[in-house]
């Protein structure tokens, strides 16, 4: 046990300086000024606060929810939003209501996709995912292919798509299965010379109204801004990165944790739980 831990806390220093003191690289609100930017979700949450800075960086929007009435309220904001905006709704077979099609896909594409944790009291996440991602990616990739442009595909995820957290599991499975159909269409772009990044957003509680309604009783701790939060989502996939860590602490200690001492990772996990909150 004393060998294990002198080898096992140098190891953790290192992995924790390289993590938290890697020189971050540029970034310019300017690199969002007329670009072609879609945001689902938009009418709530991380979506609503990514519309807002989006707009403020001078990016020609495509704003999409599945609740027009919702919607329709961030579109009487146009003094945030100002005018370069194009709003929809989708309604349950997955169609756009919106009449954005020129140049759909010739500079960019954020796609923020992430839904309400589902203890067992909640309806299932995989029964109200409108429309799939999947064919958001496949639909965004059709313009791309024509347009030879380098687009980049964000989409955002959480921590249970990389370990599993009880009482989550139909939540979890969607986020495994999302991780999982993006990581391999990053392999098939690649190989197919198509030049569009894909950033998985791997998000930890987050202060959005749906979260915290949700999930405040059951778990300890402070949700983190979700304007900050929608800020470093722009950040990761204007320059491309192959993922984004937030809270990067926490996110970046806890998947630390899942590839040295996924055990103890389990117990830390369990005990952030309040059990006799949860109704099963």
């Amino acid at each position: 046990m004393g060998l294990l831990l002198k080898i096992f806390i140098p190891l953790l220093g290192l992995a924790l300086a390289f993590y938290f003191y890697s020189a971050p690289e540029n970034f310019s609100e300017e690199m969002l000024r007329g670009k072609r930017v879609i945001v689902t979700g938009a009418s709530s949450g991380i979506g609503e606060q990514m519309a807002y800075h989006l707009a403020r960086m001078e990016a020609h929007l495509l704003l999409t929810a599945r609740t027009e009435a919702k919607l329709q309220k961030v579109n009487g904001k146009q003094s945030v939003l100002g005018t370069r905006n194009t709003f929809a709704t989708q309604n349950p077979t997955g169609r756009q209501n919106a009449d954005f099609h020129p140049g759909l896909g010739t500079q960019g594409c954020q796609i923020p996709y992430r839904s309400t944790p589902a203890f067992p009291q909640h309806e299932p996440v995989l029964t109200r995912t409108h429309p799939p991602p999947q064919q958001i990616a496949f639909s965004t990739l059709t313009a791309w292919s024509s347009a030879e442009s380098e687009g980049s595909i964000v989409v955002v995820s959480s921590m249970a798509g990389k370990t599993g957290t009880p009482f989550t599991a139909p939540y979890s499975a969607t986020k495994f299965a999302l991780n999982g159909f993006f990581s391999s269409l990053r392999h098939e772009f690649i190989i197919d010379k198509v030049n569009v990044s894909i950033t998985l957003c791997i998000l930890g509680y987050i202060n959005t109204e749906n979260a915290v309604r949700t999930v405040s009783h059951a778990v300890r701790g402070t949700p983190a801004p979700k304007e900050e939060c929608a800020l470093e989502i722009i950040r990761s996939g204007a320059l491309r990165q192959r993922e984004l860590h937030y809270p990067s602490r926490v996110v970046g200690i806890l998947l630390l944790l899942q590839g040295i001492a996924p055990d103890f990772l389990d117990s830390l996990i369990r005990s952030n739980y309040k059990v006799e909150n949860i109704r099963r």
